[in-house]
């Protein structure tokens, strides 16, 4: 993570501290961590899946409705909020990396530091039927 924005790094420190599932983008949209209480949800430690692009991502995990139905990575709120450096909010269901869907709901909010330069975003998420 050397090569990011302090604020990224930042960020990363944090999300490894929380209890609740973290998922942190470059301005791009590639997948830079996910912390261990997001692990449990997507299936796989990020050990294992590594940094990844947003094409990758936003299939891997296979976001779709309550009917099946699958949901295009633009309609995700981490994607949303690549674009629009705004906080977007939607709640849906993914198939994780290990074969079980889970209805998610996730809050994306963009990482922008002191200068105002748009660092990344980070999306929090938890089990709408779990506990955090």
């Amino acid at each position: 993570m050397s090569g990011h924005a302090i604020e990224v790094i930042l960020s990363r420190q944090l999300a490894d501290c929380l209890s609740v599932p973290v998922f942190i983008v470059d301005p791009e949209g590639n997948l830079l961590f996910y912390n261990p209480p997001a692990e449990e949800i997507l299936g796989k430690k990020f050990q294992d899946t590594g940094p990844m692009p947003v094409g990758d991502w936003g299939t891997s995990f296979l976001p779709h409705d309550e009917k099946g139905n699958s949901i295009p990575p633009e309609e995700l709120p981490l994607v949303q909020t690549i674009h629009s450096h705004k906080p977007a909010h939607k709640t849906f269901w993914i198939k994780s990396l290990n074969g079980n869907s889970t209805e998610i709901s996730v809050t994306a909010i963009p990482i922008i530091g002191r200068s105002k330069k748009f660092s990344g975003a980070m999306a929090i998420f938890w089990d709408k039927e779990g506990e955090l």
